[in-house]
């Protein structure tokens, strides 16, 4: 068999494949939108001047044959809005750094916000949910070659599955990526076991009745990150948008510098010196459509 036939062959199983994962997945991945039906930025943050603005990614897919096909024929959500391509992705860091906007690590962003000094320019925070193979095998090369400081967000009891169209990294690809991207890489929480909807698209750690299950799925993940990297984490980035007053006020007692979201917008001062809280942070899910109002954001002055 020639390696041209082979290419052939893998590109129609991978189309195969993700066609039937799309009506399998499509309908749960839809609720994942924050708070924005097409995502770009609201007119009230494309008016800030100065401003943090948090980058949420997914899925960083290389593109290929089958990909391109898959994504032409397919409606899965996972292939569309919560994917960028490599072409794409590496496009968007060279702009952040030809731009020279100030990429900054969670860490940085929470001691400016708690300085209660205004913000002055604009600064972004990468970020990735779930932490699959693509964030480890094509996200972080791009970004150590330009030396942007990262946070990945991990479902601590899923490590290794293939879940929504996607692999997960395993706890020792987790550790290699680590080593690899030294202190450019920060490890923060994404639920233990609590990242999946109810038949009726209600995130399961939103229900009321689970609410205690909640609070020991949080501390499990603590413990499985603690054990495996020797860091508690000290951020924690919601699934499926947000939660509730309750799943907040509990989070607020465990010692985190930044609670995300998928609520869109630009963290900035309101004029009037408040303190910025960052216990219910917005992200901005980044793809094709809020990419251009966000590239938009940084070119303006």
């Amino acid at each position: 068999m020639s390696r041209k036939t082979r290419k052939i062959i893998v590109a129609i199983v991978a189309v195969i494949v993700v066609i039937l994962m799309s009506f399998t997945v499509r309908k749960a991945i839809q609720y994942d939108k924050g708070s924005s039906e097409n995502y770009a930025l609201d007119k009230q943050a494309e008016k800030q001047k100065n401003g943090i603005l948090i980058f949420c990614y997914h899925r960083i897919l290389k593109d290929n044959l089958g990909v391109d096909i898959s994504r032409t024929l397919s409606t899965n959500s996972q292939l569309h809005d919560f994917n960028v391509p490599t072409n794409e992705f590496n496009e968007q860091m060279e702009f952040l750094h030809k731009k020279h906007i100030k990429v900054i690590s969670g860490q940085e962003m929470v001691k400016m916000t708690n300085s209660h000094k205004p913000i002055k320019g604009k600064y972004a925070v990468l970020s990735f949910d779930d932490i699959d193979r693509t964030t480890i095998d094509n996200a972080i090369p791009v970004m150590k070659k330009y030396k942007f400081p990262f946070t990945t967000f991990i479902i601590t009891g899923n490590t290794g599955r293939y879940r929504e169209g996607t692999q997960l990294a395993t706890w020792n690809q987790i550790h290699d990526a680590k080593k690899y991207a030294g202190n450019l890489m920060t490890i923060g929480l994404h639920t233990h076991n609590m990242h999946y909807l109810t038949s009726k698209l209600i995130p399961i750690f939103n229900l009321p009745q689970n609410y205690k299950r909640f609070t020991k799925d949080f501390k499990q993940s603590r413990e499985d990150l603690y054990k495996h990297t020797g860091s508690y984490g000290d951020a924690f980035a919601y699934p499926y948008g947000g939660g509730t007053r309750q799943t907040n006020d509990f989070l607020h007692t465990q010692h985190l510098g930044w609670i995300a979201t998928l609520d869109g917008g630009v963290i900035y001062n309101h004029g009037n010196g408040d303190h910025l809280d960052l216990q219910y942070a917005p992200r901005m899910i980044i793809n094709n459509n809020s990419w251009p109002s966000i590239k938009h954001w940084y070119s303006t002055k």
